[in-house]
């Protein structure tokens, strides 16, 4: 156990090398450490220690279903239409779909019919005539959980659009989504970008009408009235009739970049091949018609088609500011939500509150730390030196270990590292007691250090072992900072069980070759 060969000697000075490497970058500035490469950062910080927004968003899944109600409506409506069944009272009620069959004989023709709609649906066809259809629990429970996870990675794609270092974005229940952004000092716009669906879809203008008699409920069959972000003359909002048909959707872009045009802030964009197919197709077939280009069921640019456009591409032109063109391009890149998002809880953590949250852990840290090394050199002495020189070791291993997993430290996880601290030294404390007591049973003190690591080491593991199940659980089972704190704790029970194992060891190796003491010191 004292003999070191010359591998385990490099192998154990690689890794505490390594240690000392990665978390150098932690002793710069933010500005130094942004010009180093990404894989070589400090720590991130978190949320409670650097400041940013904390949002709770809630998904509204019912929104959705609800369209997928209407939807099966339509099929229904179609259906009975094609099979020229006889209905009435069609529509949706609560959480289904309910008609009346009008004629006793076609019953259960329409139930088979209706059956055929949709594998998802549970049919009932009561004696009065009464069709209910309901979508089955398994449907129900499998779109949600679809459109709550197409909801997060919407969010991460507009958070990742925004170059925010580090977010937190993670479900919570069943419906609800936590975005931590550190560092961003905007939270209105955060809000702004994340509330909005986003749904972009083109449709051709009506002009069968005109707006003043749609404004008075005079809207044609197949048209909508819908307004614009344009004011008219007397500064109301401008409205356009457009035809309820998607011409096309915002969900065959591949690209859109805020450009400018004529010295104005425009929005570019480009379909994918079959976007652009069906772009050039609805372009010449409708040269000199207006197209609406409609957002979130709001007109942002209606041009007139004065030539068909074939390239795929376009420009989205309307009264933008610089920001808001940024902002569209985003949303648009993005992807659009398939459901609303409702903000339950904002808070706002100020950059001075996250200052001195850092001092006071910068406090605990080093008075933690100077306590421990204190209590080592009194209480052993020479072997008092290689337990701290371990100890600093240790935290220089813990450090370059959280820079390079990315890791983000929050307080607890301050916690964590001030925890590791004191608990570092507990395997020493275990191997220095046991080669004393080797040492008063009249063992020799090359002998008394061999046996007091062969025997100590079992309690060692044992202790750290039982330790880590439970940073496990903790992190496996928590969430946000309890998360932090059982990161900072795993890593830190690994990085002393190798420093206390190897590293006191190696030092001890070495003191007894090169001093060849008689007795130990105290």
């Amino acid at each position: 156990m004292i003999y070191f060969s010359k591998w385990k000697i490099a192998l154990i000075l690689a890794v505490c090398l390594a240690g000392f490497v990665f978390a150098a970058p932690n002793l710069l500035s933010r500005q130094q450490a942004d010009q180093l490469p990404d894989w070589y950062q400090p720590v991130n910080l978190g949320l409670d220690l650097q400041g940013g927004s904390h949002l709770l968003l809630e998904v509204d899944v019912q929104a959705v279903l609800q369209e997928q109600l209407n939807s099966l409506v339509e099929a229904v409506r179609n259906d009975m239409r094609q099979n020229r069944i006889r209905y009435a009272d069609l529509g949706v009620v609560g959480t289904s779909v309910q008609l009346r069959l009008l004629d006793q004989a076609q019953f259960e023709e329409a139930r088979n019919s209706l059956r055929r709609l949709d594998s998802d649906v549970e049919v009932q066809v009561r004696d009065n005539g009464l069709a209910v259809l309901t979508y089955t629990e398994q449907a129900q429970t499998v779109r949600r959980n679809a459109v709550v996870n197409q909801s997060i990675e919407i969010v991460r794609r507009r958070i990742d659009e925004l170059g925010t270092r580090e977010p937190t974005i993670q479900r919570q229940g069943e419906d609800r989504i936590l975005v931590q952004l550190p560092g961003v000092s905007e939270p209105e716009r955060v809000k702004e970008l994340l509330g909005r669906t986003a749904v972009l879809s083109f449709h051709l203008v009506d002009h069968s009408t005109s707006v003043e008699e749609a404004l008075r409920g005079r809207v044609p069959p197949g048209s909508m009235l819908l307004p614009s972000i344009e004011q008219d003359m007397s500064g109301q909002p401008a409205h356009y009739v457009v035809r309820r048909r998607v011409e096309l959707s915002g969900d065959l872009l591949v690209d859109s970049q805020p450009a400018f045009q004529d010295n104005r802030p425009v929005v570019s964009f480009r379909f994918n091949t079959q976007g652009a197919r069906r772009f050039g197709d609805l372009t010449q077939q409708n040269v000199n018609r207006q197209l609406a280009i409609v957002l979130d069921n709001q007109v942002i640019s209606a041009p007139s088609i004065r030539e068909p456009i074939l390239g795929g591409s376009g420009v989205i032109t309307g009264r933008f500011s610089v920001q808001e063109a940024n902002d569209l391009a985003l949303l648009l890149r993005a992807g659009a939500l398939p459901a609303p998002l409702v903000v339950l809880e904002e808070r706002t953590v100020g950059p001075d509150l996250g200052a001195d949250s850092i001092r006071a852990g910068q406090i605990a840290t080093v008075l933690g730390l100077v306590l421990v090394l204190a209590f080592m050199l009194v209480a052993y002495g020479t072997l008092g030196v290689f337990a701290n020189i371990a100890l600093l070791v240790n935290l220089a291993l813990l450090l370059g270990a959280l820079s390079l997993l990315g890791a983000t430290l929050t307080l607890p996880g301050i916690a964590g590292i001030v925890l590791t601290l004191g608990m570092a030294v507990d395997a020493n404390v275990l191997i220095f007691e046991r080669i004393r007591e080797e040492m008063r049973n009249g063992r020799s003190l090359i002998n008394a250090v061999d046996a007091g690591f062969k025997r100590a080491i079992v309690t060692i593991l044992d202790s750290n072992l039982t330790t880590l199940v439970a940073a496990i659980l903790l992190f496996q089972f928590g969430s946000g900072p309890v998360r932090g704190f059982a990161v900072t704790l795993a890593i830190g029970l690994v990085t002393s069980m190798f420093t206390a194992v190897w590293v006191t060891r190696l030092l001890m190796s070495t003191w007894l070759r090169y001093s060849k003491p008689k007795s130990l010191p105290v």
